[in-house]
């Protein structure tokens, strides 16, 4: 089959179109003929060799398509079955089949929902449910401050803090030609980064660097926290433990892979949620389409800071 691999660490020119095997599921997995795969900027951080995948390795962390087979103990799916997955994981949604967990597929039968579309639901909306609900543990009418609002997790956080009953919610923007854009996906308000201000009951950072610190400022008393990101690429920024105790906040870290592999049915049931309010009209998802060979594209617009919503490729229709 064909799949775009990371033979070698780098930049986006090093992603390769290639002829792999085949994958077939074990136990407990799914095989799914790939329609469409999310771009997402975890794969950038595994092609940079900033995770620890073995080469080459086929990125992609979400897509939509088509049962091709189930392993052995599967249950509740069948073949040709239109469905949305997270492949995170282990990676492989940038090729034609893609494997992963039976619990991280949700099927799309009766939804009305295009595949283009569910590709871009896995990865940023399920995550975005599972940190305000899980890590935050949003309560309703809380205020909610989330950086990056404009790109493709900060596109669903401002809705799913919406529908989990949030009050005010707040995005943060790195440049004003995303205001707008970012404005549309539930905020009351945005702003640029710099100029955040007030207090509120959940921050979520992606970007890390001064921002992150500038974000336990941000923190109302009981306040959270949640690091999830460092779009920036700035070094780590260390949290004042004796800051924390004296001021009653709290610093969470979500990594959705980790998350996954651990809580598999948990995520699961994220993923479903999400497919569920983006099928009822509740969650709004802007894509913008690519096809596969050009997944280094994807990579640079996404790198570059300038996308807003979210990047599909198109692997086959």
């Amino acid at each position: 089959m064909k799949a775009i691999t990371i033979p070698a660490f780098g930049g986006a020119d090093v992603l390769r179109l290639d002829e792999v095997k085949v994958p077939e599921p074990g136990p407990g997995q799914v095989s799914i003929d790939v329609a469409y795969a999310g771009a997402n900027f975890a794969e950038i951080l595994y092609r940079q060799g900033l995770a620890d995948v073995p080469l080459p390795f086929v990125p992609g962390i979400e897509v939509s398509g088509h049962v091709r087979a189930l392993g052995p103990g599967v249950e509740g799916l069948r073949a040709g079955q239109p469905v949305a997955a997270l492949t995170i994981v282990d990676g492989g949604g940038y090729a034609e089949v893609a494997v992963t967990a039976a619990d991280l597929v949700a099927p799309l039968d009766g939804l009305g929902l295009e595949l283009d579309v569910a590709a871009a639901l896995p990865s940023n909306s399920t995550t975005a449910f599972l940190v305000l609900d899980r890590v935050a543990r949003i309560e309703p009418g809380e205020s909610v401050l989330v950086h990056a609002a404009a790109g493709g997790v900060g596109s669903q956080l401002g809705q799913a803090a919406r529908l989990l009953g949030a009050g005010r919610v707040v995005g943060t923007v790195g440049g004003p030609a995303k205001v707008e854009a970012a404005r549309a996906f539930g905020y009351d308000e945005v702003v640029l980064r710099a100029a955040a201000s007030g207090r509120f009951d959940v921050v979520v950072d992606m970007v890390g660097g001064a921002t992150r610190r500038d974000s336990l400022d941000l923190l109302a008393p009981m306040g959270r926290l949640v690091v999830m990101g460092n779009a920036s690429g700035a070094g780590d920024v260390g949290m004042p433990a004796n800051e924390l105790w004296l001021t009653n906040k709290t610093v969470s870290g979500f990594n959705a892979a980790a998350f996954a592999a651990t809580f598999p049915e948990t995520a699961g049931q994220a993923l479903r949620r999400a497919v569920n309010a983006a099928a009822s009209g509740d969650l709004r998802v802007q894509i913008d389409r690519l096809p596969l060979t050009q997944a280094a594209e994807a990579h640079r617009r996404i790198e570059s800071g300038g996308t807003t919503g979210k990047l599909v490729l198109e692997v086959r229709r």
